[in-house]
């Protein structure tokens, strides 16, 4: 039926898009009376539409999508990353190596079924107080909001996937995705900004807020309480460590637009398909594990100019701090001197970047306009009459 048609201009717009400037498209396609809609008529097509494509809602109302923007995978994975040497920001007892020490070391490297592999050194052994050699890369691309999708066969403990701002630290603020140390089970999502961000308590998320001195610690600020930032504890022992690999890892999800920050983990059984079909609707996902809401902390001030960040760190000022209440035999700086002591690889499959596109659109009776400042073009006459017939 014609009134169907709504379906193939939201769908053209998923699936075929160009850069060409063009505020409106409009399609002139008569429209008998008998086969008007009527507004009830078309409201239930609206929520039909909705149910079945990848749209999403802002709290306006308005409608977007989430498309592909970048992603690293395979053998081009480290192409698009720059490799750090400096001194570990976290006072960490490791050595950054460069890209080409990197992969004559075998510290990175891109197996026969495109899963990258990045780790720590394992297999020297050290004398005492010798640092470790690791990696740290940065993305050469910096981002303002996105959606940004991680998926992970398993991921080293005592690691962190985080994003960061350029300038002076922490004034454009830092996003951890996932951070953790020791053989923790749990992930910990964390945010540290310049003064005035808080993390309200009052929020809808799984996980738990982290604490400082026994009070939750709801002030992001990152000069202040040891640098900690504010943070949550994911609830789940899937989402970090030991459990998290054997069950053959999963995925990590982070939002960041106006609407504020999410972090959502997902273990492999519980990966959402419209992720692994590549048109990702985070409001379908349910509850997230942790949220930084707009009202407490304005999500385009705080953050700004991010790159993706993965590294490997050994003991340092959060491990090293806490390994005398780890459980863990020893110190930190005896355990580091055995190879056999570490599970220090990250083993990924892809990590990919969406941004948020916009659609608005109206049906009037006698044609159909699309407002969007993207080009759609790929609207055939085959697949009108297609639908038409449906």
């Amino acid at each position: 039926m014609l009134s169907q048609l709504p379906l193939l201009l939201f769908l053209s717009a998923s699936y075929h898009q160009h850069a060409a400037a063009t505020s409106r498209i409009q399609f002139n396609i008569p429209i008998n009376s008998s086969t008007l809609v009527s507004k009830s008529r078309s409201t239930r097509l609206a929520k039909s539409l909705k149910s079945r494509s990848n749209l999403n809602t802002n709290p306006n109302g308005s409608t977007f999508l989430w498309l592909p923007q970048d992603e690293y995978s395979g053998k081009t994975f480290f192409d698009g990353f720059e490799f750090f040497t400096g001194k570990d920001p976290t006072n960490g007892h490791v050595n950054y190596v460069n890209r080409s020490r990197a992969y004559d070391a075998r510290l990175v490297y891109i197996e026969e079924d495109d899963t990258v592999i990045m780790k720590g050194d394992d297999t020297t052994n050290l004398d005492w107080g010798v640092f470790r050699e690791s990696v740290r890369i940065s993305s050469s691309a910096q981002y303002n909001t996105g959606l940004f999708i991680l998926d992970l066969n398993r991921a080293p403990w005592g690691c962190a996937f985080w994003t960061l701002g350029t300038g002076n630290w922490p004034y454009n603020g830092e996003i951890d995705i996932i951070e953790g140390v020791h053989d923790n089970e749990h992930n910990q999502v964390a945010w540290h900004t310049a003064p005035g961000c808080t993390l309200s308590p009052n929020t809808n998320f799984t996980g738990k807020i982290v604490q400082h001195d026994g009070k939750d610690n709801l002030d992001c600020n990152g000069l202040i309480n040891d640098n900690s930032g504010c943070g949550v504890l994911e609830w789940s022992r899937a989402s970090y460590g030991p459990y998290f690999d054997s069950i053959g890892g999963g995925v990590f999800a982070m939002k960041w637009d106006e609407n504020g920050i999410a972090i959502w983990s997902f273990y492999r059984a519980a990966v959402p398909q419209d992720i692994v079909e590549g048109s990702p609707t985070p409001e379908r996902w349910g509850t997230p594990s942790a949220v930084l809401e707009p009202d407490s902390c304005d999500p385009l001030a705080f953050f700004k100019n991010h790159s993706i960040i993965f590294d490997i760190t050994f003991c340092g000022d959060w491990a090293g701090n806490s390994y005398a209440t780890s459980g863990c035999p020893g110190t930190c700086e005896d355990r580091l001197m055995n190879p056999a002591n570490f599970n220090a690889s990250w083993s990924i499959n892809s990590l990919k970047v969406y941004r948020k596109q916009m659609i608005n659109g109206r049906i009037t009776n006698s044609c159909v306009f699309l407002h969007d400042n993207t080009t759609w073009i790929y609207v055939l006459l085959a697949v009108v009459v297609t639908l038409i017939r449906l």
